[in-house]
């Protein structure tokens, strides 16, 4: 009778008790040997070696798993949460796809915004230079020159969302960024030009560090790298939808004004109503979050917490300045970035001038490179978190670019083999993915903040000097191969320092059980 009603009893609570218990054995499994425990005492240690014997009473009495389990703990102590308690995983898993579908998508389609904006000069260029005759140098120094204001703001850009608001700061910079793109339509002169490209520098400086550190507030470490590459590939997307529409663009005159000029107002004007969109429809914490319930917000803010590192002291910029990590960082960014910025600005000249095709062929054909970039950073960006893994994961994009850029330089050029080389070198943007993820990942938030407005300010330097220097060799040279040369170096020299920069620690949860 006894028996029977243990019996009962255990039928009746098994699935509530069975999941409170492994929960809890999957926290403690997360110690890897003795040496982790706190040491502040025997009675700790022995109270932990306690509650290892009891759960493996209960595993073999109750729940009917096997002792061999528990006695393989360190070699559980790597695997996730859902190999021991798959209800309390699925709860989880609900929580993050359900942050993932609500932020992802919207700060997507900001991203495909401000990178159209920022890369509208480069098929503008074709039409400038055929209505106000403006040469390479020209806009070589307007491409470039928006780096410049925009490498000031950078830091102070990523400070303030961290110390006052992202949803405020992204929706004021949106608005104010896709005004000055609207009025570029405006100018006549190099220097209008100028002037222009430097106060939308100004404007968006503080949208992409900004966003980095916001996702990082949001996404655990197994999934920011996906998170960061799917934001990133707005990057590949903006300009495989922007290219043919761009070159659809140049070649209408409407109401008398050149196709150019409607297309910087054209893509002006999303940002503006997408500005106003995001002051509403972004959080700024898990915390403030009404769209997720209680039970939501206290997991992702427990987890969050949990991941961040255990050194929290402040970090200066001058700290910044001499820590190593960063400064491997920001010279791998710089290099990167210096061969990246000039291909996406002077690829379309380049088609254009060696296809002599009409600009909506050159509009088309420029979309082929951006659509294998895109599915590349996918790929890779989903790899890096499968892997944990980040430094091959940013330095193999590195080498095929530059095996590109050497085919480029020495094998015979025509369209169809121009289109598919540059297809190698665009798979330089499948880097930034696994890029972005270090620095949150190895740093703490306050660090975090001024390490990625640092690493993205001295990178976004080389947005000025690949260009510039680009367009400038091109003009003295009045050959490709210059330039080429100096981007490949620069590919290869940046895969180089990723493999030196050092690798992230891996969450630890031991504070937890301690605490």
């Amino acid at each position: 009778m006894g028996n029977g009603r243990a019996r009962g009893i255990a039928t009746e609570d098994h699935s509530r008790i069975a999941l409170d218990v492994r929960c809890w054995v999957s926290r403690l499994l997360e110690i890897e040997s003795p040496q982790d425990l706190d040491r502040e005492g025997a009675a700790k240690a022995g109270w932990h070696s306690a509650m290892f014997r009891l759960v493996q009473f209960w595993n073999s009495d109750i729940l009917g798993l096997s002792h061999t389990h528990f006695a393989k703990a360190p070699e559980m102590a790597g695997l996730p949460l859902r190999a021991i308690a798959p209800g309390a995983a699925r709860s989880a898993d609900h929580t993050r796809h359900h942050i993932a579908l609500r932020l992802l998508p919207f700060v997507f389609v900001l991203y495909i915004t401000n990178y159209l904006d920022r890369t509208s000069v480069a098929y503008a260029a074709i039409g400038m230079a055929r209505d106000l005759g403006f040469n390479d140098r020209v806009f070589g120094m307007g491409i470039g020159i928006f780096f410049l204001s925009y490498v000031a703001l950078q830091i102070p850009g990523a400070l303030l969302v961290e110390r006052w608001s992202a949803r405020g700061m992204i929706s004021a910079t949106m608005i104010v960024w896709g005004s000055l793109t609207a009025l570029t339509a405006l100018v006549h002169t190099p220097a209008q030009l100028y002037l222009a490209r430097f106060l939308l520098g100004a404007a968006e400086a503080g949208f992409f560090p900004g966003v980095i550190v916001y996702l990082s507030h949001w996404f655990i470490q197994e999934d920011r790298a996906k998170a960061t590459s799917n934001f990133m590939a707005a990057i590949p997307l903006s300009l495989v939808i922007g290219s043919p529409v761009a070159g659809w663009i140049l070649g209408h005159n409407w109401f008398m004004v050149q196709g150019w000029r409607w297309l910087f107002f054209l893509e002006g004007v999303p940002a503006i109503l997408l500005g106003i969109a995001a002051l509403f429809f972004l959080t700024d914490w898990p915390s403030e979050a009404a769209w997720l319930t209680p039970e939501q917000r206290q997991w992702i803010s427990r987890r969050l917490a949990e991941e961040k590192p255990s050194n929290r002291q402040s970090f200066t910029l001058g700290q910044a300045m001499r820590s190593r990590p960063v400064l491997l960082l920001a010279a791998a960014a710089f290099l990167d970035y210096f061969a990246g910025y000039a291909v996406i600005f002077w690829f379309p000249t380049v088609l254009k001038r060696q296809s002599g095709f009409s600009d909506a062929h050159v509009g088309v054909l420029g979309a082929v490179p951006y659509a294998v970039a895109l599915i590349a950073m996918l790929v890779n960006g989903w790899h890096s978190d499968r892997s944990r893994e980040r430094r091959w994961h940013a330095a193999v994009p590195l080498f095929i670019a530059a095996a590109g850029f050497m085919c480029l330089i020495s094998l015979p050029s025509s369209t169809l083999m121009t289109v598919l080389f540059f297809s190698m070198i665009c798979v330089i943007l499948a880097f930034l993915p696994a890029f972005w993820a270090i620095p949150t990942e190895i740093l703490s938030e306050s660090t975090a903040a001024v390490a990625v407005g640092m690493i993205n300010a001295l990178a976004s330097v080389a947005g000025f000097a690949g260009p510039y220097v680009f367009g400038y060799l091109h003009t003295r040279t009045g050959s490709l191969i210059a330039g080429f040369g100096i981007l490949m170096f620069c590919t290869l020299a940046a895969a180089i320092l990723m493999l030196l920069t050092p690798v992230a620690a891996r969450p630890r949860v031991s504070e937890f059980i301690a605490s």
